[in-house]
C-alpha cells in the first residue's frame, strides 16, 4: 500500500509540474526540506531539496517562462520555447516522481516512467485549456492566465504531496480537460465541413 501511495504522490506532483513547473518544484523542495510529506534526504535524490537545485529551477524555468510570455503563444516562433518548457517539465516530473518512490526505498523506474507521462498530460491539458480560454479573453484578462495556472499547479502539487490519493483526481481532471479540448476541436472542424 505504501508503494501505491508513494507512486500516486509522485504522479500527482509530476502532473502539477506539467501544468506549470515553477511553484510545484519549489513547494516539493520546501516540504521535503521540512520532512512534510516528502523527504529526499538519504536518497540519490537529496539534491531535489537543496537550494542550489531550487535556485537553478528558478533561473531556468523563470527565464524560459519570461521569454515565452514576451511572445504571442500562437506564433510559430514561440514553439521552440514551449517545447523547451515541456522538456523541462517532463524531466522535473520524472525526477520528483522517482524521488517520491526513493523516499521509502521503492524502485524508481515506475516513478520515472509514470512521472514523465503525467507531466506530459499536465502540459498538454494546460496548454489546450489556456489556448482555448486565451482566444475568448481580451489581452489584459489573458495576461492573468499564468497566475491562475501557477495557482492550480501549486494546489494540485500540495494536495498530491500531503494527501496522495487525491492525485487520482488531479490526473483524471487533466485527462478530462485534454479530452474535452480535443472533442471541441473536432466539433469545430466538423461544423466547418458542414458549412461547405
Amino acid at each position: 500500500m505504501d508503494f501505491v501511495l508513494d507512486l500516486l504522490q509522485g504522479v500527482g506532483l509530476a502532473a502539477a509540474i506539467g501544468v506549470r513547473p515553477f511553484l510545484p518544484v519549489l513547494l516539493a523542495g520546501a516540504l521535503a526540506a521540512a520532512n512534510l510529506g516528502l523527504d529526499f534526504e538519504g536518497t540519490d535524490f537529496a539534491f531535489l531539496e537543496g537550494w542550489p537545485f531550487l535556485l537553478a529551477v528558478l533561473v531556468v524555468v523563470g527565464g524560459v517562462e519570461f521569454a515565452a510570455s514576451r511572445r504571442d503563444p500562437a506564433a510559430p516562433e514561440s514553439r521552440p520555447l514551449l517545447y523547451l518548457l515541456a522538456a523541462i517539465a517532463v524531466v522535473l516530473g520524472a525526477l520528483l516522481a522517482a524521488g517520491s518512490l526513493a523516499d521509502r526505498g521503492h524502485s524508481i523506474v515506475p516513478g520515472v516512467l509514470l512521472g514523465a507521462a503525467a507531466a506530459v498530460l499536465g502540459f498538454l491539458a494546460a496548454r489546450s485549456l489556456f489556448t482555448r480560454v486565451r482566444r475568448r479573453l481580451d489581452p489584459s484578462a489573458a495576461g492573468a492566465l499564468p497566475v491562475y495556472g501557477e495557482g492550480a499547479a501549486l494546489a494540485a502539487a500540495g494536495l498530491s504531496i500531503l494527501f496522495p490519493p487525491l492525485a487520482v483526481l488531479v490526473v483524471l481532471a487533466l485527462a478530462w480537460l485534454l479530452a474535452g479540448g480535443r472533442r471541441r476541436e473536432g466539433e469545430k472542424y466538423a461544423g466547418l465541413r458542414v458549412l461547405r
